[in-house]
């Protein structure tokens, strides 16, 4: 990753990439890991333990994943 780019650019169709989803999943897995990371550290800074914020940052998501299925109903 360079200094003006820190996250890595989806790959081109002409990569021999098959979907456009196969290409933002290595930029999107690395996001979210960077978000969690984010997350856990604000947590343990702010007083709360690891296993809270985790178990924490794990409802987040199951909370975001049924929006998204409520939305699509």
């Amino acid at each position: 990753m360079t200094a003006s780019s820190p996250y890595r650019s989806a790959a081109t169709a002409d990569e021999h990439i098959l979907t456009v989803q196969e290409s933002l999943e290595p930029l999107y897995m690395e996001l979210e890991q960077e978000v969690e990371t984010r997350l856990l550290e604000a947590a343990v800074s702010a007083g709360w333990s690891a296993d809270e914020a985790l178990e924490a940052i794990d409802e987040l998501k199951r909370h975001d994943v049924l929006s998204i299925e409520d939305q699509e109903s």
